[in-house]
């Protein structure tokens, strides 16, 4: 980690997201701070703390707490009031929610403290400090520690957290749209493993074209297809209008659900 960043950073549910925060921290860094995991999740925070040195399961979520400067709370939405029931959050520590459709208001309640909250979008890739992670609000401590992990991104008000938090919801869309190619190859006779195979690589490879800025992404999609060819038939005849509104139809009621209360 870099200085004058956090040296002492607990998780509150180590699911899938809270170890690809540890490993993001700990793997190949030169200086990792200590991490201190809740009994949640055990078999998680037990290799993780068996693999990295400064790693520690505590007894209680309470024990994160006291012995962290900065907090994430990654525990399913649905399972936060019974995780979090009693928890003491003194003012000085800070607070990262990242729990999806969790307002900071929303945790404030529970926790009955003054911390500072900040919200935030942490995916898979932090594991490989290749993630750009969206915050709100701003903070002096929370921003360097995603920076560190791929790249932040702070918005202006939560309004603008809750547009990024439903263009997330449309990743595992991503994938089934590739195992929906692999699935009609295989059909059409191709062996299965060749079809994993080859809708893979040619879709890294469209990813690694993503890392062009100097383009955007309609030119990249005018630079990927010839006029009258494979690429454009298939943009024009399926990705029609029809499909274009229905999309934005979809997150459109999320980005609704995202705001309501709960």
């Amino acid at each position: 980690m870099e200085e004058g960043t956090v040296k002492r950073i607990g998780i509150i549910g180590v699911g899938e997201l809270g170890r690809a925060v540890v490993t993001g921290l700990c793997d190949g860094g030169d200086e990792s701070p200590e991490v201190f995991l809740s009994p949640r999740g055990a078999r998680a925070a037990a290799e993780l703390s068996g693999r990295y040195e400064g790693v520690q399961v505590c007894a209680g979520n309470q024990a994160v707490v006291d012995r962290s400067e900065m907090v994430l709370i990654a525990v399913r939405r649905q399972d936060r009031h019974e995780a979090l029931a009693g928890l003491r959050v003194d003012d000085d520590k800070v607070v990262v929610n990242v729990m999806a459709g969790v307002s900071n208001d929303d945790l404030r309640r529970t926790l009955a403290t003054d911390a500072p909250l900040v919200r935030a979008i942490p995916l898979p890739d932090v594991a490989e400090r290749r993630c750009v992670t969206v915050t709100y609000p701003s903070h002096p401590v929370v921003d360097p520690f995603f920076e560190y992990l791929g790249g932040v991104l702070p918005v202006a008000d939560e309004a603008a957290f809750n547009v990024f938090s439903a263009l997330t919801g449309t990743l595992t869309t991503h994938y089934s749209y590739l195992a929906t190619l692999t699935s009609w190859a295989i059909g059409q006779g191709i062996a299965s493993e060749d079809a994993d195979r080859y809708v893979r690589g040619l879709f890294q490879g469209a990813g690694r074209a993503l890392s062009d800025e100097a383009r955007s992404l309609h030119q990249l999609a005018a630079n990927h297809e010839t006029p009258n060819g494979n690429n454009e038939r298939i943009r024009t005849t399926w990705f029609d209008s029809a499909n274009s509104a229905a999309l934005a139809k979809v997150l459109d009621d999320l980005l609704a659900d995202l705001k309501r209360p709960r």
